[in-house]
C-alpha cells in the first residue's frame, strides 16, 4: 500500500483525469438506473401495488399488451376457483380510453374494472372505496393535472360520466397512463356498449346487464403453495383445465405496452457502459504499468514478490474506483433531484447499489487483466538487461 499511496500522491493529475471518468460513468449509471426505474415505476405501478400472484389470460392471446387483447369467461374462473391451490381468483377488465374532464381537460386513462368487496379493490389514500356504479378511484398522480374529488369525467365517443370519488395511496399507471378503477359491473357495461350517453351509470342498468366476461382472472395463490411462490407447473395445471395462458405478477408486466422493449434498451446501455467502463480503466492500468515499468523492477530486485507488486497495482485501482464512483453516485443523486416533475424518473437504493458495485467490479477486473504484466517484470530489468 506504501508504493499505491505514494504514486497516487505523486501522479495526482493523472489519476485524477482518470478518476473524472470514473466519476462521470458512475453519474450516468446513477441516471440510467433513476431512468429505468420511472419507466418501470410509470409502466406497471398499478399492477405492482395489487395483492396477486398471477394472472391468467385466454389461452392463445399474444402477449404484448395482452391485458386488452385477452377475453376470459365465466366458465374459465369457476376452473381457477375450483383448485385447492388459489385462496382467491377474480374476474379483472382493462382497457385504455380517452375522456374529457368536466373542465374541458383531455384525460387519458387506463380502465381497470375490479369487484368493490374483493381483494383487487384498492383502498383509497383520500375521498371513498368503490361501490357507486358511476364512481371511480384515479391514480394519485392526476392531483397534479387539476383532477380532483367530484370531478366528472366523461368517456370519448359513448359519453358516459364516470365521477371522481376517490384517489389512491401513491402513483398508479399502467402503460403510461394512469389508472381509474371503477366497480366490475360498469366495466362490463362500458365493455357490452351498453353504457348510457350524456349520463351515468345506474344499478337498474347493471342489473339488467348480461355479460359474464373480462379481461384477465386475477389469481392469488393459497399460503406456502406452488402457486403463490410463481411456480410454472402450478401454472401449467391450472391452464390446462380453464384453457388459458398464466403469468406470474413478474411476468405480466411484459404484457404492459411497451414495457419489454424500454427495459431492455435501458439494459442494454448499462452493459454498455460496464464494459467501457472496465475498458477504460484496463487501458489506464496498461499505460501506467508500462510507464512504471523501471521502478518495479527495481522493487522485484530489491526482493519484492511478484504477488506483492500485484496486490499493490489493484490496492490502487480500487482505491480510484471506490473514491470517485461514491463522488459520482452523489453527484448523479444531486442531478436527479433536479429532474423535471413530468420525466418518469425516480431514484431507488437498491438499484443504485448495484449499479455502484458492478462499476466497482467491473473496473477492478478491467484494472486486474491490465496489472497481470507486472508478474512478469524480471528484476534483472532493473540493471538494463534487457538491452
Amino acid at each position: 500500500m506504501f508504493l499505491a499511496l505514494r504514486e497516487l500522491a505523486f501522479a495526482r493529475g493523472r489519476f485524477s483525469l482518470m478518476g473524472l471518468v470514473i466519476g462521470l460513468i458512475a453519474v450516468l449509471m446513477v441516471l440510467l438506473s433513476g431512468l429505468s426505474s420511472g419507466l418501470v415505476n410509470d409502466g406497471v405501478s398499478g399492477l405492482k401495488a395489487m395483492p396477486v400472484s398471477a394472472f391468467a389470460f385466454d389461452e392463445g392471446t399474444k402477449t404484448d399488451n395482452a391485458f386488452s387483447r385477452s377475453v376470459v369467461d365465466e366458465d374459465q374462473l369457476a376452473a381457477w376457483r375450483d383448485r385447492p391451490d388459489v385462496e382467491e381468483a377474480e374476474f379483472m377488465g382493462a382497457s385504455i380510453m380517452n375522456a374529457v374532464a368536466d373542465d374541458g381537460q383531455q384525460v387519458d386513462l387506463t380502465m381497470f374494472g375490479v369487484a368493490p368487496d374483493g381483494f383487487l379493490a384498492p383502498e383509497p389514500a383520500a375521498g371513498e372505496a368503490l361501490g357507486d356504479p358511476a364512481g371511480i378511484v384515479v391514480s394519485e398522480s392526476l392531483r397534479g393535472e387539476g383532477i380532483d374529488l367530484g370531478t366528472v369525467i366523461t368517456l370519448d365517443r359513448i359519453d358516459t360520466e364516470l365521477e371522481v370519488i376517490g384517489f389512491t395511496d401513491g402513483q398508479a399507471t399502467f402503460g403510461h397512463v394512469d389508472i381509474a378503477y371503477l366497480p366490475l359491473a360498469t366495466w362490463q357495461l362500458i365493455a357490452a356498449g351498453q353504457a348510457p350517453a350524456d349520463a351515468a351509470p345506474t344499478q337498474e342498468q347493471l342489473g339488467a346487464l348480461e355479460f359474464e366476461q373480462a379481461s384477465v382472472i386475477a389469481l392469488r395463490g393459497a399460503d406456502g403453495s406452488a402457486l403463490a411462490d410463481g411456480d410454472t407447473e402450478a401454472f401449467a395445471d391450472g391452464d390446462a383445465a380453464a384453457a388459458t395462458t398464466t403469468m406470474s405478477l413478474e411476468e405480466s408486466f411484459n404484457a404492459s405496452p411497451g414495457y419489454q422493449a424500454e427495459t431492455l434498451t435501458l439494459s442494454m446501455i448499462q452493459w454498455f457502459l460496464y464494459a467501457i467502463g472496465a475498458l477504460v480503466v484496463g487501458a489506464f492500468f496498461t499505460v501506467w504499468t508500462i510507464q512504471r515499468g523501471h521502478e518495479l523492477a527495481v522493487l522485484r530486485a530489491m526482493g519484492a514478490s511478484a504477488g506483492y507488486l500485484l496486490r499493490d497495482g489493484l490496492a490502487q485501482a480500487a482505491i480510484l474506483l471506490v473514491v470517485f464512483t461514491g463522488l459520482g453516485v452523489a453527484a448523479g443523486v444531486g442531478l436527479g433531484a433536479l429532474m423535471p416533475a413530468g420525466m418518469p424518473f425516480a431514484l431507488e437504493a437498491g438499484p443504485i447499489a448495484i449499479a455502484s458495485a458492478l462499476t466497482i467490479l467491473l473496473g477492478l477486473v478491467g484494472a486486474a487483466v491490465a496489472v497481470l504484466r507486472v508478474t512478469r517484470i524480471e528484476p534483472i530489468s532493473a540493471l538494463g538487461g534487457n538491452r
